[in-house]
């Protein structure tokens, strides 16, 4: 199996994101792939070109809007080329909100911007992932870096 690496970039305010990277992250690896994960205060958006496969998690911050924090590197973002990596995003949510996740949305819209291609649809969770909502976590994970390996292959 080739191996490629996966870089996972997240903005977690009460950990309900973080949670989240660290499971897709276990997931990845269960895939065959290598994940690095970053909180995205440590990141820059250049990093996303040196990695095979990229997942972007944000929690969603007031009426859907992105974090502070991805403010940044969001901008940043417009100086990348991505010609068509995999790419996915998730976060957590709270759909007291009128829009529910709606940075993950953002965050979406920007990787197709820049020419990444969507290889999962966005995984949403409300507020802190349960059990089962971890293991979907793990699996969207593995069936990410399952579909960098075809994608590799192919």
């Amino acid at each position: 199996m080739i191996m490629a690496d996966v870089i996972i970039i997240y903005a977690s305010m009460t950990g309900n994101t973080e949670e989240m990277a660290e499971a897709i992250a276990k997931g990845v690896r269960a895939g065959g792939a290598e994940p690095v994960v970053k909180s995205v205060m440590d990141a820059s958006a250049i990093d996303l070109e040196q990695y095979s496969g990229i997942l972007l998690g944000a929690y969603t911050w007031g009426d859907g809007e992105l974090p502070d924090e991805y403010l940044d590197f969001y901008e940043e973002m417009d100086e990348v080329s991505l010609g068509g990596r995999p790419a996915a995003v998730f976060g957590s949510g709270d759909s007291s909100y009128p829009v529910f996740g709606g940075a993950v949305d953002l965050l979406q819209a920007k990787l197709v911007e820049r020419g990444a291609s969507v290889a999962l649809e966005a995984l949403k969770i409300e507020l802190s992932p349960s059990a089962q909502e971890q293991q979907e976590c793990i699996e969207y994970g593995r069936q990410f870096a399952l579909r960098l390996a075809m994608d590799a292959v192919s």
